[in-house]
C-alpha cells in the first residue's frame, strides 16, 4: 500500500507525478507567501508568480481557486460571472479545510477535495511561470500550458 504523502510540497510532488511533470519543487529558508517575496527569492519578476487565491461561492459555500498573475489583483465581479455566484475571499480555515494548504502556500494541484480553477490569462503570456508548492516557502516552475493542463482551469480575464 502506498504511503500518503507527508507534507505539503510532498502532496504536491505526488500529485504533480500523477500528471506526468517531474517538477523539482524549490524551497527557501524565508517566506514565500507574497508574490513579492517569491519573485525575489526566485529571481523572476512579481507578473511571473502564478499567485493562488481561493474565493468562496456565497451561494454554494463551494471553494473557488484562482490563479493568477502576482501584479494582478481579481476582480471579484469578473468572477462572480465566471462562476455563476457572488463570492467572496476564503478564510484561512476554509482555505485549509478544502485545499489542505497554508494561504501562502495553495499549490494548483494536491487538494483535499477538487476546486473549480480559473486561471489568468496574462499568466499565458510568460515561457515559464512559478507556483506555490504547497507550504509558504516552496515554489516550483511550469509553464501556462502545464498550469492548464494540471488544474483543467478555465483561462478568463479576471483582473
Amino acid at each position: 500500500m502506498a504511503q500518503a504523502p507527508s507534507s505539503g510540497a510532498d502532496r504536491v510532488r505526488h500529485a504533480l507525478a500523477a500528471r506526468g511533470i517531474e517538477a523539482r519543487i524549490v524551497s527557501f529558508a524565508d517566506a514565500t507567501r507574497t508574490s513579492a517575496e517569491a519573485a525575489a527569492a526566485i529571481g523572476c519578476t512579481v507578473a511571473q508568480i502564478a499567485k493562488s487565491l481561493v474565493f468562496r461561492g456565497l451561494a454554494s459555500g463551494n471553494p473557488i481557486l484562482v490563479m493568477t498573475s502576482g501584479a494582478n489583483r481579481v476582480s471579484e465581479s469578473a468572477l462572480a460571472a465566471l462562476a455563476g455566484e457572488a463570492v467572496g475571499k476564503a478564510d484561512a480555515a476554509f482555505v485549509r479545510q478544502k485545499t489542505g494548504f497554508a494561504i501562502g502556500g495553495v499549490a494548483p494541484v494536491g487538494h483535499a477535495e477538487p476546486i473549480r480553477t480559473f486561471i489568468d490569462e496574462d499568466l499565458l503570456g510568460f515561457p515559464e511561470i512559478w507556483a506555490a508548492a504547497g507550504t509558504p516557502n516552496a515554489v516550483f516552475r511550469l509553464t501556462p500550458a502545464e498550469l492548464v493542463a494540471i488544474t483543467g482551469g478555465q483561462v478568463a480575464a479576471i483582473r
